[in-house]
C-alpha cells in the first residue's frame, strides 16, 4: 500500500535532545508511521547523535535530513539575525518570553544562564519553524529540550506538544517545570497510564483533560516468531546505567545452576566498565558477553535465538525492549514498576518480580527455563497483546487524530481511536 499524499495543514516539526539514536528508536519508528499516515514531519535535534549512535542506514539518512539546533545557534549570522528578525517584529512577545525563560528557572546562575542558553536557540528554532511553515511543534523527553519547544512555541505562535516518558522527570519536576510544560501545551502525549498519573500529581486539574495516553509502539512484522529449540540463552537490551539493575541480574545469575546458561547484554553506557568488573568477580565472564549498541535488524535476530529478555529495572518509563521480545514470542522477566504491569500481565504475557531482589528474579528465570510449554503459552499470548495494543502504526495514528483534532480547536477522548 502507498503512503498518502502529504497533508498540507499539518507540518509537524520534531524535536529531541539527540536525534537519531540507537537507544531511542522508537522516536524513528514513530516519525516513520506519521510520515505514512501523510503528515509532514521536519526532525529536529537539539544536538548532533555521535556516529557511534547510528545503527544502520536508516538511522544515518534520518541523522543527515536532521536540523541541528546547537549546530545553528553557534552560527553568530544565524542566531542574531533570528533574535534581531523576532525583537524587531514581535517586541512584546520577544521580552514577554526572556521573562518565562527567567521565570521557569530553577534557581542559581548556573540553571539561569541554561535558561538562557535555551532562550538562545528557542530563537533559532521559532526562525527554522517559520521557514518550512510548520503548523505545530512536538517535543520527546520533556526536560531541556522540553523547555526549548516551549520557549519557541512562545516565540513564533507555534502550538507545541510533548511525549512524556519519565522516569527521569518524575524524580525532579519542579525543576524542569513539568507543571508550567503541561499548562502551556497544546496536549501532552503519557505513554502510560502510570506517566499520566504522574503529570496529574504535578499539573492542576483543569489541565488534566489534555494528558492523553499514546503508547510508543513497535511493528510486530519486523518481530516473527521463529522456531526455537529452548535452551538458556538470558538477553538484555538497555542503557548500561544504574537505573538499570544489571547487578541484580548478575547475582541471580550466580543462584542458577544450569551448564548452558549464557547472558547476550545489548547496549552501553556509563557503568559498562563496573559491570564488566563485577561480571568477573563473580566469576561470571564466560557467561556474560557485552555486545555494545546493536541496530533494530540486529536486535530482531538476537531476539530470534533468544530464550528468555530479561529487564531487571529499579526506574522505568513503558519499556519498548518488552514489546520487541514479546513480539518476537520472546518470555520476558521484568520488575514491577512503573507502567510495567500495563504491558505484562504476571503470569499470562510474562512474570514480574520485585525490584532489587535477586532471589526472586532467579526463581521467575528458572520458572521459565523449567517450562518451555508454559514459557511459550506466555509468549504467545504477549504478541497478541502487542498486536492489538502497542503497535507503532495504530499509536502514531493515535498521535496524528491528537495533532488534527486539536489544530481543529476540538477536544479529543483521553483513548482517541485513529481515524480510518
Amino acid at each position: 500500500m502507498s503512503p498518502r499524499p502529504p497533508d498540507p495543514t499539518r507540518r509537524i516539526a520534531y524535536l529531541t535532545g539527540e536525534y537519531p539514536r540507537a537507544t531511542d528508536t522508537f522516536i524513528q519508528r514513530e516519525v516513520a508511521a506519521l510520515r505514512a499516515l501523510g503528515l509532514e514531519v521536519e526532525t529536529c535535534s537539539v544536538r548532533r547523535t555521535g556516529p557511534e549512535h547510528h545503527v544502520g542506514e536508516e538511522q544515518r539518512v534520518e541523522a543527515a535530513n536532521t536540523f541541528h539546533l546547537l549546530e545553528a545557534t553557534k552560527n553568530p549570522a544565524r542566531l542574531f539575525s533570528a533574535h534581531l528578525r523576532l525583537l524587531a517584529r514581535h517586541p512584546g512577545r520577544y521580552f514577554r518570553t526572556l521573562v518565562l525563560a527567567t521565570r521557569t528557572s530553577p534557581g542559581g546562575v548556573k540553571a539561569t544562564l541554561y535558561q538562557l542558553i535555551y532562550f538562545a536557540e528557542a530563537a533559532v528554532l521559532a526562525r527554522q519553524l517559520k521557514k518550512t511553515g510548520a503548523t505545530h511543534l512536538h517535543n520527546h523527553i520533556a526536560t531541556s529540550s522540553c523547555t526549548v519547544a516551549m520557549l519557541a512555541s512562545d516565540l513564533s505562535g507555534i502550538p507545541f506538544s510533548f511525549t512524556l516518558h519519565g522516569p527521569d522527570i518524575f524524580y525532579e519536576p519542579i525543576r524542569w517545570r513539568l507543571d508550567e510544560k503541561i499548562r502551556r501545551a497544546r496536549f501532552v502525549a503519557c505513554i502510560s497510564e502510570f506517566c499520566r498519573s504522574q503529570a496529574m500529581a504535578f499539573s492542576a486539574p483543569e489541565d488534566w483533560p489534555k494528558l492523553h495516553i499514546v503508547h510508543c509502539g513497535v511493528d510486530p512484522s519486523r518481530y516473527t516468531p521463529a522456531p526455537r529449540e529452548r535452551g538458556a540463552q538470558l538477553l538484555f537490551v538497555g542503557r548500561l546505567a544504574a537505573v538499570k539493575g544489571l547487578p541484580v541480574l548478575f547475582e541471580a545469575l550466580t543462584r542458577i545452576d544450569h551448564p548452558d546458561l549464557s547472558l547476550a547484554i545489548v547496549g552501553d553506557g556509563p557503568d559498562r566498565a563496573a559491570l564488566e568488573a563485577q561480571a568477573g568477580a563473580l566469576a561470571l565472564s564466560d557467561k556474560v558477553d557485552f555486545m555494545g549498541y546493536r541496530s533494530q535488524s540486529e536486535v530482531a535476530s538476537l531476539l530470534k535465538d533468544a530464550d528468555l529478555l530479561v529487564l531487571p529495572s529499579f526506574a522505568e518509563g513503558l519499556p519498548v525492549v518488552l514489546m520487541e521480545a514479546l513480539a518476537a514470542e520472546v518470555p520476558v522477566v521484568a520488575t514491577r514498576i512503573a507502567g510495567i504491569p500495563e504491558l505484562v500481565e504476571h503470569g499470562n504475557t510474562g512474570l514480574l518480580v520485585p525490584p532489587g531482589d535477586a532471589d526472586d528474579l532467579a526463581a521467575a528465570i528458572r520458572m521459565i527455563l523449567q517450562s518451555p510449554d508454559n514459557a511459550h503459552k506466555m509468549a504467545r499470548a504477549g504478541r497478541t497483546r502487542i498486536e492489538a495494543e502497542f503497535t507503532s502504526r495504530t499509536e502514531a495514528a493515535r498521535l496524528a487524530h491528537l495533532f488534527r483534532a486539536y489544530g481543529e480547536c476540538s477536544q479529543p477522548p483521553k483513548r482517541p481511536e485513529p481515524r480510518p
